[in-house]
């Protein structure tokens, strides 16, 4: 038996509006259907099947400005408008368009909630606060019409927040009417909430008591709550049941999302109406809210869950990796890590944080292993430290790779280096070639055209360069030289290497190209010094702009010192801050 609640889309001959009649419905002007005797307004649609209504409530929002005096008239000429074409064909009200939606849709889309009683009004056909049973039952029909996503309008009110709408429609509901899904099963708390739309929610949840309403793959209102991130909302639905222990079909629970999310003000909350949250795993990895929050590098959601629920540090995923082997692949510095846990003012030390360094998972991998090989270490000694260091690799993806909760992936991690690794070593080898060729060509050519010019020495064919003397320049010379040393002795370095590729050992090959990245980093350095100094040299009688010039040379390589050494270092320590 088919749906009694979602209406048969029209299939009758049709006559399309032309173009004064659909401007007329646009506009609100009765003027042009009056005028026109003969016109049947029950066939009378556009392509998609929207009649007189549809069209004006739709451009209503175009044409109106919220403050202007010719606004408020508008709003005035529409209601009028909408009297004058439901009394000349009533059934237009619940009449839907090609997807569904009745001019009663349209108007809760748009907050119409003045044009939303007058429908209500106009179906029940009498007085609207003394309905009689038929009447109501009449109206509520109506309210309940769905379109051909299973939306009400109610749906749509809450899911475009228009409280005053929400509150118009719940009027003649029935308390005792259970929520309908859409076909998306959401109801309209659920849209509510996920939309941030607090006052609708505490409308609704003053019509139907009960918070136990599930939305799409089994979350319920209070998961839509945090995936707002709205912790007003959340506060109201936690008031109205206890809801922190429900889980999605993937086993996440509301507080899973928060810490994934990092919406610290909300897992506060959570913690604070049930801590015991804090020890549940979801489905596929037994991964705690600590855990989630640490994965994505959340270190202030993962300082608040300690500090409401310490002991739950100790809980593991199904591979037994605990709170540090997953904040050990985040990038950040180790030490400062553990730092922050096992020092600092009594309130916040987490004793058992300090038993988990040690701690090794199925495969024998300990925290600091995971961090060595994400830190692109090269001093693996052994084939068995190179197999870890990729077994680790793989283990991160795993967790990483295509995972998502509340409808956001988890943050790439970057992959590192991985030792013994062929093609990796044989593109790592080309790169350095190529850039260490650029920065002995540019130093040469910078050598035999030193900036400045010679003067001329008697009995002498060469000649004295002008600025010798200048410290600058003396400057520029040296760097320029060790930069085009360095750079060609990382040729030389990579010329062996090939020439012994086959007959050297891994590990002395990754030995040779991390010693060669360093020669190449301290050249680009040497480069960059001996730019500026040959500017300044030249352009020295110009001291501002010899100045300048520096500045804006030396300027991004000193910004990159402070970023790495300053800024990322308080940015990490205040992400761990208890707020």
């Amino acid at each position: 038996m088919e749906d009694m609640g979602e209406p048969e889309k029209p299939v009758k001959s049709i006559t399309y509006m032309d173009v004064p009649l659909y401007k007329a419905a646009a506009e609100g002007k009765i003027e042009e259907f009056d005028n026109r005797q003969d016109l049947n307004l029950d066939s009378l649609m556009t392509p998609n099947y929207d009649n007189v209504l549809h069209v004006n409530l739709a451009n209503s929002e175009r044409t109106a400005s919220a403050w202007s005096f010719k606004s408020r008239s508008r709003r005035s000429n529409r209601s009028d408008f909408v009297k004058k074409i439901l009394g000349k064909c009533p059934s237009l009200l619940i009449q839907p368009n090609r997807k569904g939606q009745t001019p009663l849709h349209i108007a809760a889309r748009y907050g119409r909630s003045t044009t939303v009683e007058l429908f209500i009004e106009s179906h029940a056909d009498g007085d609207i606060e003394n309905l009689g049973m038929d009447e109501l039952q009449a109206v509520r029909e109506m309210l309940r019409l769905k379109d051909e996503e299973s939306n009400t309008a109610l749906h749509v009110a809450a899911r475009y927040g228009h409280v005053e709408v929400v509150q118009a429609l719940l009027k003649h509901e029935d308390s005792d009417f259970p929520y309908s899904v859409n076909k998306n099963h959401e109801t309209p708390l659920y849209l509510a909430a996920k939309g941030g739309y607090g006052r609708s929610v505490t409308k609704l949840l003053d019509k139907w008591k009960s918070t136990v309403h599930e939305g799409p793959y089994g979350r319920t209102a209070l998961h839509a709550a945090v995936m707002s991130g709205d912790v007003e909302i959340t506060k109201i639905i936690l008031e109205k049941g206890d809801l922190t222990k429900k889980t999605d079909e993937n086993g996440h629970t509301p507080l899973h999302y928060a810490a994934h999310l990092g919406h610290d003000s909300i897992v506060e909350e959570l913690l604070k109406k049930d801590v015991s949250a804090a020890y549940l795993g979801d489905k596929k990895w037994e991964m705690t809210p600590l855990l989630m929050a640490a994965r994505q590098g959340n270190g202030r959601t993962v300082r608040k869950i300690l500090f409401y629920c310490p002991a739950c540090c100790e809980k593991v995923d199904q591979r037994g990796w605990n709170l540090l082997h997953f904040l050990a692949f985040r990038n950040r510095p180790f030490e400062l890590v553990l730092r922050f846990f096992t020092t600092g003012d009594a309130e916040l030390e987490y004793g058992s944080v300090k038993n988990l360094m040690d701690w090794k998972n199925a495969s024998g991998i300990t925290p600091q292993q995971v961090y060595d090989a994400y830190q692109g270490d090269a001093s693996c000694k052994s084939k068995n430290d190179r197999r870890k260091m990729e077994q680790i690799v793989e283990l991160v993806k795993d967790i990483v790779v295509n995972e998502e909760v509340a409808e956001k992936a988890v943050d790439p991690v970057p992959s590192p280096i991985v030792i013994g690794d062929d093609l990796t070593l044989e593109k790592a080898r080309d790169t350095q070639l190529v850039v260490a060729a650029l920065v002995a060509t540019v130093t040469f050519a910078a050598a035999i055209t030193v900036p400045g010019g010679f003067k001329g020495e008697k009995g002498l064919d060469q000649g004295t360069h002008f600025l010798i003397h200048n410290a600058a320049f003396q400057t520029f010379i040296v760097t320029d030289a060790l930069a085009f040393g360095l750079s060609v002795h990382v040729l030389i370095i990579h010329y062996g290497m090939w020439r012994l590729f086959w007959l050297c050992s891994r590990d002395e090959i990754s030995i040779k190209m991390a010693l060669a990245s360093r020669f190449l980093v301290f050249a680009m350095y040497a480069m960059l010094i001996a730019f500026c100094t040959a500017n300044y040299a030249v352009l020295k009688p110009s001291h501002g702009l010899a100045i300048t010039s520096c500045f804006l040379g030396l300027g991004s390589f000193f910004f990159y010192l402070l970023k790495y050494f300053v800024i990322d270092s308080l940015s990490f320590m205040s992400s761990f801050k208890v707020s």
